[in-house]
């Protein structure tokens, strides 16, 4: 028995649904900012090596990087410069996820099928993949970058006052109940149609 054929839409609702393609670009526009972000993250790589070689100009521009500030000069890398540009990475990488999130979850959601379908490497998280769970997903990425964002902060303590160590604290307390809303809100709305039926 064969399926019937969908009903064509009118102009207007296609017109309407064809306009989600005006978010490509968006897309592409992430797509270059992660190329960003890959260049920035070698370059700090790079600067690190050179600078464990005993390269001063690769030492200089790490500092003023990571904003590490001392009273005594810095002839060579020290555990806390180390840590601080490790971070630094991490952080990169974590941003960088965070955008692929975006970009591929919402190309999926918003656009178009990707059809990934039996891909090796399909993303295991885009097989249940919708508005709700890329909320809740972005959400903790967020969180896991300000959490490295914090650690730098207190690392480098020293060089802020405290009034910028309380402000990003509660930025972060603010980001985890923002989370914990987000996903708590989730979980009743997915429970709430089951339980009223």
């Amino acid at each position: 028995m064969s399926t019937p054929s969908p009903r064509p839409l009118r102009p207007i609702p296609r017109f309407i649904f064809a306009s989600r393609w005006l978010q490509l670009p968006l897309y592409l526009g992430l797509i270059a900012a992660q190329g960003v972000y890959v260049f920035h993250f070698w370059v700090e790589l790079v600067h690190l090596l050179e600078a464990a070689f005993g390269s001063q100009t690769a030492l200089q521009a790490l500092i003023d990087s990571i904003g590490y500030k001392t009273d005594a000069p810095i002839t060579q890398l020290n555990e806390t410069v180390i840590m601080l540009v490790v971070l630094a990475l991490i952080d990169v990488v974590m941003i960088s996820n965070l955008l692929i999130m975006v970009i591929v979850g919402g190309y999926e959601t918003f656009v178009s099928r990707l059809n990934l379908e039996g891909h090796e490497d399909q993303p295991e998280w885009l097989d249940h993949v919708n508005a709700s769970v890329l909320k809740v997903k972005l959400a903790t990425a967020i969180i896991g970058i300000s959490s490295i964002h914090l650690l730098k902060t207190f690392i480098n303590a020293a060089n802020y006052s405290d009034k910028v160590l309380i402000a990003q604290t509660a930025i972060h307390i603010t980001f985890l109940l923002s989370a914990i809303a987000i996903a708590y809100t989730d979980k009743l709305m997915s429970h709430g149609p089951a339980a009223s039926h």
